[in-house]
């Protein structure tokens, strides 16, 4: 998408789309509602296919790239809304061909978030082969954790990759969550009721506890919306970036 509408990021790129629930996080996935269900262009699930996106979509972030080094203001691109970076059915061909563009797009901070940090160190160096040693500035690496149980394993599977940001995204929130004390390698924490039909509700509290939890810590917090998209209490509305955030976009950018 050339704009997302996704507080967080500024654009969003799916390098191929398909996906399968692994957790409760992803019962009401709306990507699966609106691709699979809803199109029929995407089967989900183990055994349904990956499919590769077009030659057009790829050469967007050449484009979003060359705009952020003319304004000397770095964008954030999520990837990939629609699948996982780190699925094992995606062929290692196709991550390798995205890291190559994740390296000609320097001036992008590339947002990487999955429910599958598991799969990072065996697949990343796959991916990297022949290019810069890792880690790299422009790459952001995040994992999913909806509750406690899901944060306490993914979370320091994830901790122990180098990248510029570390960052989780507790969204949908299903239930209350504590960060581990001394997460010092954690810069950035999403957090996000669910919305749409049949959404689970997120007690407030919860997000409110995670803020200060935040702020004790010195973890950038942003609360990107309440249960069903409902008005944020003015009190609760912090939107943090991590720090790298406010780095130039130079036509030297690393």
């Amino acid at each position: 998408m050339e704009y997302s509408k996704i507080e967080w990021t500024n654009n969003t790129f799916n390098p191929w789309i398909g996906c399968q629930k692994v957790s409760p996080g992803c019962d009401h996935c709306y990507a699966e509602a609106m691709m699979d269900h809803r199109y029929g262009k995407v089967e989900w699930g183990p055994h349904g296919e990956r499919k590769r996106t077009s030659d057009a979509n790829w050469k967007l972030p050449l484009r979003w790239g060359r705009k952020a080094r003319e304004t000397g203001t770095r964008q954030r691109v999520f990837c990939a809304s629609l699948a996982d970076v780190w699925d094992n059915q995606v062929p290692n061909e196709w991550r390798a061909d995205l890291f190559q563009l994740i390296a000609a797009t320097p001036a992008l901070d590339w947002q990487l978030l999955t429910k599958r940090p598991e799969n990072i160190s065996k697949m990343l160096p796959v991916a990297i082969a022949g290019l810069k040693p890792w880690p790299w500035p422009n790459v952001w690496l995040g994992t999913t954790c909806e509750d406690q149980k899901h944060y306490d394993r993914r979370w320091p599977i994830l901790s122990k990759i180098p990248a510029a940001v570390h960052f989780v995204s507790y969204e949908p929130a299903l239930g209350p969550l504590v960060l581990l004390s001394g997460s010092r390698l954690l810069d950035w924490i999403i957090c996000g009721g669910e919305s749409g039909e049949g959404a689970r509700m997120m007690d407030p509290q919860w997000a409110y506890d995670l803020l200060r939890n935040c702020q004790a810590q010195k973890v950038a917090f942003f609360m990107k919306q309440m249960t069903g998209k409902k008005p944020i209490p003015p009190d609760l509305l912090v939107r943090q970036f991590p720090k790298t955030f406010s780095r130039p976009a130079t036509k030297s950018a690393a």
